[in-house]
Order: structure tokens, then C-alpha cells, then sequence
């Protein structure tokens, strides 16, 4: 027999990704992104470019071995993916593309409301200087 409430949580998870923007991929959009604005914050370093294509945002993550082992990594990296759910949305502009790096230890350990404010600094900030 399912457990109750198991059916509900099916479409929250769905429903939940189709906030994240666009997801880059490509190595290309990563190095290209890279050579754009970077803001380092406390927990991350935010790269930002603008396309001026007038697509859509996309969003990028990554952490190199000096964050850790693959299971801090991923960690860094869920964490990342979750502040960017919540906040590129209202924060980020179309036509941009963003990259979130991990920072070795910072990124899995700041607080979380304080990665999320980190972030909206950082976007306002990237966005100031065009």
C-alpha cells in the first residue's frame, strides 16, 4: 500500500524544477561565461554574462577537487542549485548566462539564508556594471 501523501510529492518535485532556469552544459558556455563579469562572494564566486540575445537565462555549477571528495561536491553543488531556484527567477535578467563555482569548505558550510542574500548581492552587483 503507498504511503499517504506519497503521490503529492511527485508534482512539488516537478513543479520545483521548472523554476531553475535553462541549465548550461556545454564547456564552451562555461568558458565564455568565464570571461565575462565575476563577483566572488563569501560561499561562491558568480560569474555573469550577457548574451544580448534576449533568450533565456541559463545557469550553470561547478567545483573543482579543492572543494573535496565527489560527495562534498555534490553537496556544494545541490546547495548552489537550490540558492539559484530561489532566487534567479526574480534576481536574474533574460538573456544572461550565470555561473555558480563552489568555494572549498565555504559553500557547504555558510548559512543558507546568507548564500541567498549573497547571491542577490552579486547579481545586483554584475548587472550594475554593464
Amino acid at each position: 500500500m503507498a504511503e499517504p501523501g506519497a503521490s503529492e510529492a511527485q508534482p512539488r518535485v516537478s513543479s520545483l524544477r521548472l523554476r531553475l532556469p535553462e541549465t548550461l552544459k556545454a564547456r564552451a558556455d562555461f568558458l565564455r561565461t568565464a570571461q565575462g563579469r565575476v563577483q566572488a562572494m563569501p560561499g561562491f564566486i558568480l560569474q555573469g554574462r550577457d548574451r544580448s540575445d534576449g533568450g533565456p537565462m541559463r545557469v550553470g555549477f561547478t567545483c573543482s577537487k579543492k572543494v573535496g571528495n565527489a560527495v562534498a561536491r555534490n553537496l556544494a553543488k545541490r546547495r548552489l542549485r537550490e540558492i539559484a531556484r530561489l532566487t534567479l527567477p526574480d534576481a536574474g535578467r533574460p538573456g544572461w548566462d550565470y555561473v555558480l563555482v563552489g568555494k572549498a569548505k565555504a559553500t557547504a558550510q555558510r548559512k543558507f539564508a546568507a548564500m541567498q542574500s549573497d547571491l542577490r548581492a552579486a547579481l545586483k552587483r554584475i548587472h550594475e556594471s554593464n
